[in-house]
């Protein structure tokens, strides 16, 4: 295998050798590929991109230098991936509420490198909650209960952990073509029959425009495609804070208000628009109004909150421990030592959170990691009193900002500039902007 060849055709837009692209992903799977070779072939994919064919490949064989789940015939496996927000809680609910609809959903999450936790870090918040699971633990609980949320682990397309940490330091990870085969062979590996991607633009999210966003939903729904899961993106706006809950535990919080047919109507409408898609993409006999009506029901009818209980005892949970935290979350959770509200200097309508601001003080204060083993801690984070476009009275509340650790007077001076009030009423904006389907992608 000559990595020379596979270079040359990344330079001139042809199509990679495929069996050499293949022994590449396993080469780098084994070590075999050294770290200067492969951040060669990287940089000159990073430049000069690669085909629709070549990431269909490369995404096969970094599935292929791993484990990957089987499952028998029946009911539909299932899952979603979100490209990131402030907030972006949709996996703690969408997963048992696709189960009580009657899906398997083996989802592989990550930890997060940046503003705020990941799913995973949000889940460790949980006292006993265990993600490390193997993928024959990860089968046992989808059978058990329906669902389960796992740590990305090296048994799992080991090929893209090796490139993914060599991405990071190479100032690489903005690939299309890379972030695509990344994300999609984690989740073919789980063998999905269907698949529906969140990707989010504005200024809080990774792609800020709307074309960028686009760009990468059209990648990959083709690769995904291309590897016979059936797939739909769903461009979402993210600009605003997601729901009234931003922060690890704090998340976790939100998301059982929602589980328990109260709590955030934008964190809701989320998590229906996506399930619906997946239950329409799944079953003949549903379509997207059949589907939103089941997410619904189940969101309200305690089924969902019911999983998520037997989710957190079947990944180690105590069964007291669960039982209290599906009613009163607080009380499993804890809540910061500090909390700071924040209150409207004049009646009006909310016209802005500024998401990125919000997120970034969080970070600071442990929320979210500047390297990979940053400890987080979970009870920082915000709650938000009068969410976007809501009437707000002189010196009623707008949000309260939850911490560990006093504040500096430079932080407070953010706080006062994180809302903005105006005498008119913003115009309502949908969190749904576009969805792509293969067909689509070929136009």
């Amino acid at each position: 295998m000559n990595v020379e060849d596979l270079i040359r055709a990344v330079v001139g837009g042809v199509p990679q050798p495929a069996e050499q692209l293949r022994a590449f992903a396993n080469g780098v799977a084994d070590g075999a590929i050294s770290t200067e070779t492969a951040t060669r072939w990287l940089k000159a994919v990073h430049k000069h991109g690669m085909t629709t064919e070549d990431t269909v490949i490369l995404t096969k064989a970094m599935i292929d230098s791993g484990a990957h789940l089987d499952w028998t015939a029946g009911v539909p496996v299932v899952d979603k991936h979100s490209t990131g927000g402030v907030g972006d809680k949709m996996s703690l609910v969408l997963a048992p509420a696709l189960a009580a609809c009657g899906c398997r959903v083996p989802m592989l999450a990550g930890r997060g490198l940046g503003h705020t936790g990941g799913t995973i870090d949000k889940l460790e918040s949980i006292p006993g909650f265990d993600c490390a699971l193997t993928p024959e633990s990860m089968k046992l609980a989808v059978e058990t209960v329906g669902c389960c949320i796992a740590v990305q682990n090296d048994a799992i397309a080991p090929a893209d952990g090796v490139l993914y940490a060599l991405r990071d330091v190479t100032d690489t990870i903005d690939s299309v073509p890379l972030i695509t085969a990344s994300i999609i062979s984690k989740k073919a590996a789980e063998g999905l029959k269907s698949l529906v991607l969140d990707v989010k633009t504005g200024s809080a999210a990774f792609m800020k425009t709307t074309e960028e966003a686009r760009t990468l939903a059209h990648s990959m729904v083709r690769t995904a495609e291309g590897l016979g899961i059936r797939t739909v993106a769903q461009l979402t706006a993210m600009s605003q804070p997601i729901g009234t809950h931003v922060g690890n535990a704090l998340e976790v919080a939100g998301s059982i208000k929602v589980m328990q047919g109260e709590g955030s109507a934008d964190t809701r409408e989320l998590v229906v628009l996506q399930g619906a898609q997946l239950l329409a993409m799944s079953f003949d006999d549903v379509d997207l109004s059949e589907g939103r009506k089941r997410m619904e029901s189940v969101l309200n009818n305690g089924k969902a909150l019911e999983v998520f209980r037997a989710m957190c005892v079947q990944q180690g949970v105590d069964p007291s421990t669960a039982k209290t935290l599906i009613s009163t979350p607080e009380k499993v959770l804890g809540v910061a030592n500090h909390q700071t509200t924040m209150l409207a200097e004049a009646s009006g309508y909310v016209n802005d959170y500024d998401a990125m601001a919000m997120a970034q003080l969080a970070r600071r204060h442990g929320a979210g990691r500047f390297a990979l083993d940053d400890d987080i801690d979970p009870h920082v984070g915000f709650v938000i009193q009068t969410p976007f476009g809501a009437y707000v009275d002189k010196n009623k509340p707008l949000f309260t900002f939850h911490h560990t650790q006093p504040l500096e007077e430079a932080e407070v001076r953010l706080l006062k500039a994180m809302c903005t009030v105006g005498d008119d009423e913003p115009k309502q904006t949908e969190r749904l902007l576009e969805v792509i389907d293969f067909a689509s992608t070929k136009a």
